[in-house]
């Protein structure tokens, strides 16, 4: 029980990350360039913006550029 706690911890911790480093860009991003800005690894990018749309956190105003909700 404990090691999945930690694992959604760390799963929300790179969700913030990339939340954040999405809205500091002030523009659409793809998941390469988040990446750069966070460090993490663009396939794992991927997974978490995918899991932000599923939340209804985020939005792809165009083919494979993401952004925010406000």
């Amino acid at each position: 029980m404990f090691i999945v706690n930690m694992e959604e911890t760390v799963m929300e911790e790179k969700e913030s990350k990339i939340l954040e480093a999405m809205k500091s860009a002030g523009k659409p991003v793809r998941p390469g360039d988040v990446a750069k800005i966070t460090g993490i690894d663009s396939k794992e990018v991927s997974k978490i913006i995918k899991s932000l749309r599923e939340k209804d956190l985020v939005y792809s105003p165009k083919r494979c550029y993401y952004a925010p909700k406000e």
